[in-house]
């Protein structure tokens, strides 16, 4: 049902958290881990923050994900704080990068990047809040790019706006879950589902719609 809460945490194609270690990007948590211990365990370190787990919560504006394949799962735990966008809109930088996978060899130094100071008005204790101020992306999108130009950074590209189609809820602590399903188009993600006994989706949004059905 539409009035419960829906996290998601983005996986790459192997169903594989990965962490940054010196330079390089290391496996940290499987999915078959996850869904067996019912936790999920902060693996990014980037922007100077510390460790976090950083995830999307679904809605009616917020049916995109970081990654196409990943967990949808309930949790009891209350995320440290929430954004209505990718973090990496927040960073000191002119570059932005909308798919890691082009600065997958440069990871450890894009992660360098700090975020602009003023960075706290785009953060939320809770998704109702968010979603009170900004309504919808296009609103996000509007405010975040008047607040980069004004702290002397260029203006966002229209190629940047899938990163304010999604939200960032962050954990600092492992969190206890409820895996609810899988989801992602390629055919070895079904595979993955039926093992871990788990429902399939091709996206976030199908599973998200399926729940009109309930």
């Amino acid at each position: 049902m539409k009035n419960e809460v829906y996290f998601v945490k983005s996986l790459e194609e192997d169903f594989v958290s990965k962490t940054l270690k010196g330079k390089d990007k290391v496996p940290f948590q499987t999915v078959q881990d996850m869904v067996r211990t019912n936790t999920i365990r902060p693996n990014t370190k980037s922007f100077g923050r510390k460790r976090r787990l950083a995830c999307t919560i679904l809605g009616d504006n917020y049916t995109k994900t970081y990654r196409p394949q990943g967990i949808v799962f309930q949790t009891n735990d209350k995320p440290d704080y929430i954004a209505p966008f990718d973090l990496v809109l927040l960073t000191a930088a002119n570059k932005i990068i909308v798919h890691y996978y082009r600065i997958k060899n440069n990871l450890h130094i894009y992660y360098n990047h700090t975020l602009i100071p003023g960075f706290e008005k785009f953060i939320f204790k809770d998704f109702n809040s968010m979603i009170n101020k900004y309504y919808s992306p296009q609103r996000v999108w509007e405010e975040i790019s008047k607040f980069r130009i004004k702290n002397g950074f260029e203006n966002l590209p229209k190629q940047k706006y899938r990163l304010v189609q999604y939200n960032e809820a962050i954990f600092h602590k492992t969190v206890k879950i409820k895996p609810v399903a899988l989801f992602g188009y390629r055919f070895n993600t079904k595979k993955i589902a039926d093992k871990l006994g788990l429902p399939h989706f091709v996206s976030a949004k199908k599973f998200y719609e399926s729940l009109d059905n309930e």
